[in-house]
């Protein structure tokens, strides 16, 4: 089904401005076969944040907003989805258009400003789907007028707790006027201690349900300090480095890279792998990672896990790529494993993260 989907429906997509295509897709999806891919080799398998993934490779926040779809993406071969960025009440976000491809680049660029159903449409939707099973996280954030951005946080844990098999704490999109600032040491502070006593609130009848922090890829050292420090004094349970940038690598090609909003694809793929390998030197195995940000082959990829994560999440290159990167991806993971005589990934996480750290700073 992948391989007819990316042969037929790829090439009609692109004549489509993004945003309708990336409607078109979602639809396609819902109205696809449920024709479940082959099982997962056992050796991808990965543990983390108290889950069982079946294997490391998620779709990321941003494709699937309204959790339309989770299903069928977990059984198109994702080991884990996370729908969002959800907002407690529906939100427009900004005007059309805001989703641009820069296909010479590989590079998407969007400044959607979390558009969102709400949070009711989408828990109805996560609550009919219950009892299906598979890792669906959901990724959350404040709606752009709300006084008090905190309170929709703690809203909306509290409204998915029964469904979520994760949180992400979504503080990092560059599409939210202010929502950055909550990443200085000071808002994030109160924001985690905030969430994490609501999550241990509701974990009396939902169980206990992960939380994660998601982070820009443009932070400074300093900053990434301070982040990772609150992390881990408010006992978070992970990490998902990156979001979209805000920079522009030298070296875009594309007219519409001069567009506002987060880059996205290939060109983040260096500041985000860095950034990923900061963060795992400073968290010192404190909690796991996800690694995002410019996954667009196997050899990235399993680039992300040397780095420092356990788990890698993709979106953008699924446009230049296909739904075929999936299993290209899962592959070279397998090969890497071969390669280094090791039974399980986790011998891979964060082998080359300190030399990372050593190179010089990507531009």
């Amino acid at each position: 089904m992948i391989g007819f989907f990316d042969l037929l429906a790829r090439p009609l997509l692109r004549a489509f401005e993004p945003e309708d295509a990336h409607a078109l897709t979602i639809r396609a999806l819902r109205l696809a076969p449920r024709i479940r891919q082959p099982s997962d080799d056992a050796r991808l398998a990965v543990r983390a944040f108290g889950l069982n993934f079946r294997n490391p490779v998620g779709i990321a926040a941003g494709f699937d907003k309204g959790a339309d779809v989770p299903d069928a993406l977990l059984r198109i071969g994702f080991g884990f989805a996370e729908i969002g960025t959800v907002t407690l009440r529906p939100q427009a976000g900004n005007p059309r258009p805001r989703l641009f491809r820069l296909d010479t680049d590989e590079a998407i660029i969007n400044r959607f400003g979390f558009n969102s159903p709400g949070g009711k449409a989408v828990l109805a939707r996560l609550v009919a789907r219950a009892n299906s099973g598979g890792i669906i996280g959901v990724n959350i954030g404040a709606n752009r007028d709300t006084a008090d951005r905190g309170a929709d946080y703690v809203r909306l844990i509290e409204m998915f707790a029964p469904v979520a098999s994760y949180f992400t704490v979504n503080v990092s999109s560059p599409n939210t006027l202010g929502l950055r600032d909550l990443q200085q040491a000071h808002a994030l502070d109160d924001l985690l201690a905030r969430v994490v006593a609501a999550r241990e609130r509701v974990s009396l009848n939902a169980g206990a349900t992960p939380v994660l922090l998601k982070i820009a890829p443009d932070l400074t050292l300093s900053e990434l300090d301070d982040v990772v420090a609150v992390a881990r004094r408010r006992r978070v349970d992970g990490m998902i480095v990156a979001n979209t940038t805000v920079s522009r690598p030298p070296g875009l090609r594309d007219t519409k890279a001069r567009e506002a909003g987060g880059l996205s694809g290939r060109p983040l793929f260096r500041l985000a792998t860095r950034m990923l390998a900061e963060t795992y030197v400073r968290a010192e195995s404190a909690f796991p990672l996800i690694g995002a940000g410019g996954i667009d082959s196997g050899a990235a990829a399993v680039a992300k896990l040397r780095a420092g994560c356990c788990l890698v999440q993709l979106y953008s290159a699924l446009v230049f790529r296909g739904l075929g990167l999936l299993a290209e991806i899962k592959a070279e993971m397998l090969r890497a494993l071969e390669a280094s005589r090791s039974e399980s990934l986790a011998d891979l996480v964060g082998i080359d993260a300190a030399a990372l750290t050593g190179e010089p700073w990507p531009k």
